[in-house]
């Protein structure tokens, strides 16, 4: 069974009386532990892809099945619970809070999932072990680097354990050799964790660096 199945899938906007169709008929499956790269130009629809896959969106017509389930017709607190347990974010920009020091920055998911302080932190800890971001746990974000900030998004995305990493563009704020070291950490993540991860990308580069990759353009997909 897919852990991520997408049938027929369209989403169409209506931008000033006008419709766009952002995503055309899109079918794709997703099975546990892969590394995927979604790749494609600017207006091609991966984002739309993303939001939708990250329930963040819906799509307009057609079927999403995760773990076997259908739910493309979830009411919104349903697909808020899902989107805070099922799926890991990390962006292009971060998106870390800036008065919130590294640790609370780590923890934040797990505040919504009612989970205890201390042991928020304990798990926070861990997972800046992991991404080796531990020694900074008491800094700010303005006193990282990039790598160390998107180091820090990795470590926020695998707090709460989810079944998926959803990332969008994660090198794209970075040069070449902190990319490089990011992407790693996403393959040993990947390698030795089995971790799901959906990376979203223009990049061809970093596309050749995962399992599978698969082309979005004028909406559809192709693999």
């Amino acid at each position: 069974m897919s852990l991520i199945k997408l049938e027929s899938l369209t989403k169409i906007y209506d931008i000033g009386g006008n419709k766009f169709s952002a995503l055309n008929g899109v079918d794709f499956e997703l099975q546990c532990g892969e590394l995927i790269a979604v790749v494609g130009m600017s207006g091609s629809g991966k984002s739309t892809l993303m939001n939708i896959i990250g329930f963040l969106d819906r799509a307009t017509t057609g079927s999403y099945f995760f773990s076997g389930y259908n739910v493309s017709h979830l009411p919104e607190e349903k697909l808020a619970e899902l989107r805070n347990t099922k799926i890991g974010f990390v962006f292009q920009s971060f998106f870390l809070l800036p008065r919130a020091n590294v640790v609370q920055n780590v923890m934040l998911p797990l505040f919504y999932r009612g989970v205890p302080l201390l042991q928020a932190k304990e798990i926070a800890m861990q997972m800046l072990e992991r991404v080796g971001m531990r020694y900074l746990a008491n800094h700010r974000p303005n006193q990282l680097s990039g790598g160390q900030q998107q180091r820090v998004a990795i470590a926020r995305a695998l707090v709460g354990n989810p079944e998926v990493i959803l990332a969008d563009e994660p090198t794209g704020a970075l040069d070449s050799k902190t990319g490089d070291e990011v992407m790693e950490l996403f393959t040993d993540l990947n390698r030795n964790e089995k971790r799901t991860i959906i990376i979203i990308t223009h990049d061809k580069e970093i596309s050749h660096r995962c399992q599978r990759t698969v082309t979005i353009k004028d909406g559809k997909l192709y693999p």
